[in-house]
């Protein structure tokens, strides 16, 4: 996506370092000489060998995690602590237990001072856009694993999150039931144009939603390449990975990640060793 000269980028990572103590005293870099840039709007997807920094990369956007070296910008300033329009959807649910579904959904406008007449009535939106109405007094354990991530979903976009980060959201559902919410994803997407960085170990599922895949070395992570996905939009994702253009751009793509998935398991090797 071409980011339009009058608008900063959404998210800047600029020659970022990240090192830190491990419990047993030594010292380990995750991050070296580290550069992304996110456009407004944009769907990014980063994939890289288990264990070469993904994660502590969205750690480093949130606020959670600070450089050691380079800088890290949001919306064309510094980061400096936690920024409310920034959204994060976690590899695990991240619901309260001991709340209804629409309980869980309110609490963040809530905590954000909206009055609740409205909170409430926004949330039973969000959880009829998501496909959830006539649950709203339920409890997490009383859903699938795909209703929890809708859930999830709506508990995040309801916050119009102009950033949303995602950390392998979808990795624990089956199959189906992942198709289907990358379809969900795509659409709420769609209609709120955040900027998303989305950490995945599936290379399918990262071309199927993203427009630019960034591709990280075995750790210390750096961008080893990047692949604008060529694709148009909007895309049905259960269909498009039969798409001979989709294959071709798999193929390319897994020939760079292979040889990093070989070196990060060489590594995790001679460490064992």
């Amino acid at each position: 996506m071409q980011q339009p000269a009058n608008r900063p980028p959404a998210i800047e990572l600029i020659n970022v370092s990240r090192r830190f103590i491990t419990p047993d005293g030594k010292s380990m870099t995750a991050l070296r000489d580290f550069n992304m840039s996110v456009a407004q709007g944009e769907f990014v997807a980063v994939v890289g060998p288990t264990g070469c920094g993904k994660s502590t990369t969205l750690n480093l956007v949130t606020g959670l995690a600070k450089p050691s070296a380079g800088e890290v910008r949001v919306m064309g300033a510094p980061v400096a602590g936690i920024d409310p329009r920034i959204g994060f959807v976690f590899q695990t649910d991240a619901l309260f237990p001991w709340r209804s579904v629409i309980d869980n959904v309110v609490a963040g406008p809530v905590f954000r001072g909206m009055p609740k007449d409205e909170a409430y009535a926004k949330a039973r939106e969000w959880l009829a856009r998501v496909h959830l109405a006539g649950h709203e007094s339920k409890y997490p354990h009383q859903l699938s694993g795909g209703m929890r991530k809708r859930v999830s979903l709506a508990q995040t976009f309801i916050n119009e999150p102009q950033i949303l980060l995602m950390d392998e959201p979808f990795s624990a559902l089956d199959v189906q039931t992942r198709v289907m919410m990358h379809e969900e994803l795509l659409n709420l997407w769609s209609q709120a144009r955040a900027s998303v960085v989305f950490v995945t170990h599936d290379l399918e599922e990262a071309i199927a939603l993203a427009d630019r895949v960034f591709v990280l070395t075995s750790g210390p992570a750096t961008v080893k390449s990047v692949y604008p996905i060529d694709l148009a939009r909007p895309r049905v994702v259960s269909e498009i990975r039969y798409d001979a253009k989709f294959i071709d751009i798999a193929r390319t793509i897994w020939d760079d990640l292979r040889d990093e998935v070989q070196r990060g398991a060489a590594r995790e090797e001679a460490l064992v060793a």
